[in-house]
């Protein structure tokens, strides 16, 4: 493998490393929100959540949905919470107490040191409630929901800058599907007036709900046909799961990742020299994760009660390498996607769960997660690397090491991430790194597991981290072996001469 300083894909937005909490499941409630639990301060936050969500770095969190959207009355969310209204929630068919609402969730983030994507419903409403959301949301006063929003106790508009224009729209499963057509003249509609009242925003449209949709891509050039002067990204969302227990195969699906965000790139590319545009719409990756643990216990919960276990994937120690991929994907195409949420937080396909009443821990998937958020910042560089293949059923060529490196100037700092997809055998790395002179290694973080379905529980934790990698620097060279069926990350640092 070799690193220069001067292969540089782009300066990496730290959103990149986005959330997303949906009121589905105990996300909200149980999750981020539980008054009377030990840990929840005044406003009924746990604070063990908070903490977890903070060692993370997490920078954007995707609000409040989501399928939940595309059929939500943000103002049964706001006001006195004796007045607010319970409602039929039918995108996952439960009871919503509506107790967290819009200005509940901007605390929460305050709290959390994160900022807030917010989506609007474009399913079963449309341009007026969104406006009246916006001018509640971020006109600082002397208008009627701006006023009302003052009332509520908040004098200061929340100025939320990014903002999705509905949810996977493509979807029949959506409350308010459309057709591609129908959804590119209410995006374009609704962005227009959204920026009326606030120019300042960045917009977010609607993409394909997954790269098998029968649509794909044909919708993202119908779609941006109509928003592409309107908005500055388009949504992608994708899961994965092993749903055959094929291990190799499942390993590779970060390739199908890869080739999705290139179409997408290609179609909105497209859309620019059609329209002779000079305008570039990057990426929003805005759902992205493993999720298929839970799909069978998903169908016998009973409808319309109040915050059930949902979406509650336990992750194993092969979807944490998987997740990893998933994130070195996305960093080696950061020219273009500039916003990415997993899916989600907390509970719901979550890197964190929580116990109601008990404690709360990391799964599997929290560690690449961690990692790339907090050593991922800075430049993205594009590494050359020559790796032995493999064939699966779905994939040929497949690269044993998958790896991105970031390069923070600021930090005088280099960070290799890299996944070993052999399942048998170590890979032994060479990695030139002579345009960086005077780096020395400092740490070598690895996460391996004998067991591809190891897990972790709030009593016992059996994937985790170790510091114990075996690699070192030699004479312009960094020397190093990535175990079986392992994610590592390798930091360099340059050493300051005493003199």
């Amino acid at each position: 493998m070799l690193i220069d300083k001067e292969f540089k894909i782009a300066e990496i937005d730290k959103r990149i490393y986005g959330s997303f909490i949906e009121h589905l499941g105990r996300a909200v409630y149980g999750g981020i929100y539980e008054p009377g639990h030990s840990t929840a301060d005044e406003n009924g936050f746990r604070q063990d959540v908070i903490e977890l969500v903070k060692e993370l770095q997490v920078p954007i969190v995707r609000y409040p949905g989501g399928n939940m959207v595309s059929a939500y009355n943000w103002e049964d969310g706001v006001g006195p919470r004796e007045n607010r209204p319970k409602r039929l929630e039918l995108a996952w068919r439960v009871t919503e107490t509506n107790e967290m609402g819009t200005n509940e969730f901007m605390d929460w983030a305050k709290a959390a040191n994160t900022d807030v994507m917010m989506a609007i419903n474009l399913g079963t409403r449309g341009i007026d409630a969104a406006r009246n959301l916006i001018e509640y949301c971020n006109h600082p006063g002397g208008t009627y929901w701006s006023d009302l929003r003052r009332e509520h106790g908040y004098e200061n508009p929340h100025n939320i800058k990014t903002w999705c224009l509905g949810n996977e729209m493509d979807g029949p499963w959506q409350v308010g599907h459309k057709t591609a057509n129908e959804y590119g003249r209410i995006a374009a509609e609704t962005a227009k007036a959204l920026r009326l009242v606030d120019p300042s925003i960045e917009l977010v449209s609607c993409g394909s709900s997954n790269s098998n949709m029968p649509t794909f891509p044909e919708w993202e050039a119908t779609t941006l046909d109509h928003t592409y002067e309107h908005v500055d990204y388009i949504s992608l969302h994708q899961y994965y799961g092993n749903r055959n227990n094929d291990t190799a195969n499942y390993l590779a699906k970060s390739l199908d990742m890869d080739n999705f965000i290139k179409t997408v790139i290609s179609t909105c590319d497209y859309i620019k020299a059609k329209k002779r545009s000079k305008k570039t719409i990057n990426l929003s990756f805005d759902e992205w994760n493993v999720w298929f643990h839970s799909n069978e216990q998903d169908k016998q919960i009973e409808p319309w009660t109040v915050a059930p276990p949902q979406l509650e994937d336990v992750y194993t120690f092969e979807d944490a390498l998987l997740v990893g991929s998933m994130l070195n994907t996305m960093l080696k195409h950061s020219d273009r996607v500039k916003v990415a949420c997993m899916a989600q937080l907390v509970n719901v396909i979550a890197p964190i769960m929580t116990e109601n009443g008990g404690g709360a821990w990391k799964q599997t998937i929290f560690y690449p997660y961690y990692y790339t958020s907090v050593y991922g910042r800075g430049t993205a560089l594009n590494p050359i690397v020559q790796s032995p293949k493999y064939d699966s059923k779905d994939f040929t060529d497949v690269p044993y090491l998958d790896t991105s490196v970031v390069y923070n100037e600021k930090k005088d700092e280099l960070v290799i991430f890299a996944v070993n997809r052999h399942l048998e055998n170590d890979l032994h790395v060479n990695i030139d790194v002579r345009s960086f002179e005077g780096f020395e290694v400092v740490e070598h973080v690895v996460l391996e597991n004998e067991d591809a379905k190891a897990t972790n529980t709030l009593e016992n934790e059996q994937v985790k981290p170790h510091s114990n990698g075996q690699s070192y620097k030699e004479v312009g060279k960094v020397v190093g072996i990535l175990p079986k069926f392992s994610w590592n990350m390798i930091r360099l640092q340059k050493q300051k001469i005493n003199k």
